[in-house]
């Protein structure tokens, strides 16, 4: 969408036949909504989705927590809020503004498997149905995800970690927020047998269950150990009606350079990190305005090392803004030991009842300041 408006012609390959409705990350912030709403993107999730005025840390089940509330950045955002919105909407929102545009054309089934270039192009070839065609033009943009071919074409190694949990992702329409008194839209929670987060969307809630790293996926998402490990969060003899179950191991990686010549990475395809904290597609949104905005220049006549600004705007934050600020959440909410707990909770009940602390410390959170830092760097 944003290489169309600035009429740019775009094929996008799709190695899936559909856009994907598989239950991804559901948390837009501030910033990334003030992106999106000069396109009328951020009105059509707002209203699809839910406004969260604040989030919340908690002892579960006791209920101490300690409470952000997203108001005292509102000078600093047009949107002072999280939207709780599931990824695959803004897909298809992107996908329905693009229908009828003469300057995008979206191929589906279409996996890349050989990526060239040259001085003066790029080429990629798909397998389009068992047959392999050839397309040329003048950059190649690798957003194909954490397993990205184009990334391995490049050669890049993906250096990093992989986290020892096994994460189980898993949506319910069971109203907790019904039964647990206090409930933000999101929280994140330690409770006696590890940590959970429960995030609420438009119509259910989603929660991240943690399991030992020696189960298979299979073991993890077994109905009656999912139905046991709810049932900790909050009793219901009856059994909770399940909309979604999804395991996943949690990675925190990051390539060293996001550009090889006339071929570039974005979002997952360069960086993963921890999905604590709700960072990962909000990263890949802002990687795209950051490097469009230089492909534009770059297209109607700028220097092609300009392209060489978008690795040293972006890299730097999404090391220290993301995935250090996600492996800080990842390690307060795994934190086993009941006093050192106390002493986080009680430290950060501090930060978000001081009004200065609080902004400063939701400008981090909210990406504000990852991104007013990158745009200092020339």
């Amino acid at each position: 969408m944003l290489l169309a408006e600035h009429e740019i012609p775009v094929l996008l390959f799709e190695a899936e036949g559909d856009i994907s409705d598989d239950l991804r990350a559901s948390t837009f912030h501030p910033p990334t909504l003030d992106m999106l709403a000069p396109f009328g993107i951020s009105a059509l999730l707002i209203e699809q989705g839910l406004i969260c005025p604040n989030w919340q840390i908690r002892m579960h089940p006791g209920g101490e927590n300690a409470v952000f509330d997203l108001s005292v950045i509102a000078d600093d955002t047009g949107h002072p809020y999280r939207l709780q919105c599931e990824q695959a909407k803004l897909a298809r929102i992107l996908a329905d503004r693009l229908v009828g545009n003469d300057l995008v054309e979206i191929h589906f089934n279409c996996p890349v498997v050989d990526l060239q270039q040259a001085d003066d192009r790029a080429a990629v070839t798909v397998d389009r149905g068992g047959e392999r065609e050839t397309y040329q033009g003048r950059f190649v943009i690798g957003a194909d995800g954490a397993g990205s071919f184009v990334r391995q074409a490049l050669d890049f190694p993906f250096e990093g970690m992989t986290y020892p949990e096994t994460t189980v992702l898993v949506s319910t329409s069971y109203p907790f927020e019904e039964h647990i008194e206090g409930l933000s839209n999101v929280n994140y929670c330690w409770s006696p047998e590890g940590n959970f987060s429960l995030l609420r969307l438009k119509d259910f809630w989603r929660c991240s269950l943690y399991y030992d790293p020696d189960l298979t996926f299979d073991a993890a998402i077994a109905e009656s150990r999912v139905q046991a490990q709810l049932n900790e969060i909050h009793p219901h003899p009856d059994g909770y009606e399940i909309v979604d179950r999804r395991p996943y191991r949690v990675h925190q990686r990051l390539v060293k350079n996001f550009r090889r010549g006339r071929v570039l990475l974005v979002g997952d395809a360069a960086h993963l990190s921890s999905p604590s904290g709700g960072m990962g597609l909000n990263g890949g949104i802002h990687d795209a305005f950051n490097l469009t905005d230089k492909l534009a220049r770059v297209w109607r006549g700028a220097d092609q090392a300009l392209l060489d600004q978008y690795t040293r705007q972006r890299r730097p934050v999404v090391e220290s803004a993301i995935l250090q600020q996600a492996d800080r959440n990842r390690k307060r909410m795994t934190e086993k030991d009941p006093a050192a707990r106390a002493r986080s909770l009680a430290e950060m009940q501090i930060i978000a009842a001081t009004p200065a602390l609080a902004r400063e410390h939701l400008l981090k959170s909210s990406m504000i300041h990852g991104l007013r830092q990158a745009a200092e760097i020339p």
